[in-house]
């Protein structure tokens, strides 16, 4: 899927920016960014150890051999990833991450569309956040997610459960 990107080039036109399934060679470009995405959440969270930036390679290998992991390049560059996979008829979404100067701007948005419709035998789409990450409520809110359920993992996190209803066209 390409999507126009909001950045012009300078040229007057816009950046192509595409949305397709990352590959075991992505892995190692996907786990820096995602590290760097989630600094702000430690920051919030004042825990510098958060899983997403404890997870090793191999750790991050390992879970893409059971997930599908999906990516927006531009410019030749992963710029934002998500991935997930299907429990019964649950599509279960993790790690939604847009490299910081891109946020604000649609990738996200594109790329939660696109993997709701990838899975056309998921009935809901589940995800979650911190409880203090409020743009990242707002925007699930604002996709139709509503909170299911919150578990308390840490004293200073609390886990907010989001779902929402999947129709797929016929």
């Amino acid at each position: 899927m390409q999507l126009p990107s909001k950045r012009p080039t300078g040229t007057g036109g816009f950046l192509p920016m595409h949305i397709q399934r990352a590959t075991a060679d992505d892995l190692p470009e996907i786990l820096r960014l995602q590290r760097r995405c989630y600094q702000s959440e430690a920051e919030l969270y004042g825990d510098p150890h958060l899983p997403p930036l404890r997870q090793t390679q191999g750790e991050l290998v390992a879970e893409f051999r059971g997930k599908a992991f999906f990516k927006i390049v531009e410019q030749g560059r992963v710029v934002a990833s998500v991935r997930c996979h299907l429990q019964e008829r649950t599509l279960l979404i993790e790690r939604l991450i847009v490299t910081p100067e891109r946020q604000g701007q649609g990738l996200g948005t594109a790329l939660l569309s696109y993997v709701e419709g990838c899975f056309p035998e998921a009935g809901r789409a589940e995800l979650f956040t911190g409880h203090r990450s409020e743009r990242n409520l707002r925007l699930y809110h604002r996709l139709g997610y509503r909170e299911v359920r919150r578990q308390a993992v840490a004293p200073h996190l609390t886990l907010v459960f989001l779902q929402k209803p999947l129709s797929h066209p016929g």
